[in-house]
């Protein structure tokens, strides 16, 4: 696959991973998981160390869990080669707008297009 090939491709798995990780109910959030990440998914960033649909469900859960009203949004574009992509990101208030945490994440795709692995970063938290 060429890399303008490639792009389409890595667009299409982000656009899925942010599916998952707003999905509300832990049913759509399995099932999202399942569409989105390949089995053996490894999601690494400063806060989590996970393998696996239930680990990254599990991670997912727990932020929903910590800011509940907030959504992922993408910050920028998709930027990829080979099967390589990465993006940035915030979390967002549905009520008034508010990000307090921001990124971007590193992620591989798997042959079926699917992300195996995730390497994130983050450059905006709140303070505790």
């Amino acid at each position: 696959m060429t890399e303008h090939e490639q792009q389409p491709r890595a667009q299409a798995a982000v656009e899925r991973y942010f599916e998952a990780w707003n999905a509300g109910e832990p049913g759509a959030v399995a099932k999202a998981v399942a569409g989105a990440f390949a089995e053996e998914v490894t999601y690494t960033d400063p806060l989590a160390d996970v393998a696996g649909h239930e680990g990254l469900a599990a991670v997912i859960a727990g932020a929903h869990e910590q800011f509940p009203g907030f959504v992922f949004r993408p910050l920028g574009d998709v930027d990829g080669h080979h099967d390589i992509a990465r993006f940035g990101w915030e979390l967002v208030s549905v009520v008034d707008g508010a990000a307090p945490v921001a990124g971007f994440d590193v992620v591989r795709l798997a042959e079926d297009g699917r992300i195996r692995s995730v390497l994130g970063f983050l450059d905006r938290v709140p303070e505790v």
